[in-house]
């Protein structure tokens, strides 16, 4: 095996079999209760909380470690405005039939639309980029790997946190995302991945039936 710097597994913890099994289950119990949110309070969220989600997502995986994301927390109300007037300049070609009847069609059931007004509601957007280029050293440009595979895992790790912290979520992702980019005054490297609204939900907030329907274990796993 070829030799490497390494250190030792120092932080590793091993629980007893039924405690693993207590935690595993407490874990799903928990998630679960993760559900995608289009009405927001307009409560503030303290930044540490969003630094420390962002820290969390950074700890992920990624192509020969190389963490090729950048995340742009707005919580700018002036920024936020520019990103959703874009966003619905998008969003309403998309609906006028850009997507086609068969993507129409698989979102009627929740009741999306043009208009996105959480995008200016919530106190948090989170814009996520993806890197072309990069490594483990912020002035790196070395060619980066695996790297929309890497970006998706960090994005789980980051809703994971932000849902644990106790705020709720929304993926969105307007076609084109483009002006992301100027807008966030992120370099040509990089390429958006996907805007994450952040905050509380608002009182009158509710989950779509289609939403709640998750496939049973049987259709999602298979044990060999």
């Amino acid at each position: 095996m070829q030799q490497h710097d390494s250190s030792p597994l120092l932080d590793y913890i091993e629980y007893p079999e039924n405690e693993m099994l207590t935690r595993s289950e407490h874990f799903y119990q928990e998630i679960k209760r993760r559900h995608s949110i289009r009405k927001f309070s307009d409560r503030p969220v303290a930044r540490e909380v969003i630094e420390n989600c962002i820290k969390a997502a950074g700890t992920a995986p990624s192509g020969a470690n190389h963490q090729p994301w950048h995340f742009a927390a707005v919580n700018s109300a002036e920024v936020k405005k520019q990103i959703r007037e874009q966003a619905e300049e998008h969003e309403r070609s998309f609906y006028a039939g850009r997507a086609g009847e068969e993507w129409l069609n698989a979102l009627k059931p929740l009741g999306t639309d043009a208009d996105k007004p959480y995008l200016e509601h919530a106190p948090w957007l989170i814009a996520i980029f993806s890197q072309k280029k990069g490594g483990i050293h912020a002035d790196d440009s070395n060619t980066n790997y695996y790297v929309h595979e890497s970006v998706g895992i960090a994005t789980g790790f980051l809703i994971n946190a932000l849902h644990s912290s106790g705020l709720v979520t929304l993926t969105h992702t307007p076609k084109p995302m483009s002006f992301l980019s100027k807008v966030c005054n992120r370099p040509e490297n990089e390429r958006a991945y996907m805007l994450l609204v952040v905050g509380y939900p608002a009182e009158d907030a509710t989950i779509p039936h289609h939403a709640s329907v998750k496939k049973s274990l049987d259709e999602i796993a298979t044990f060999l």
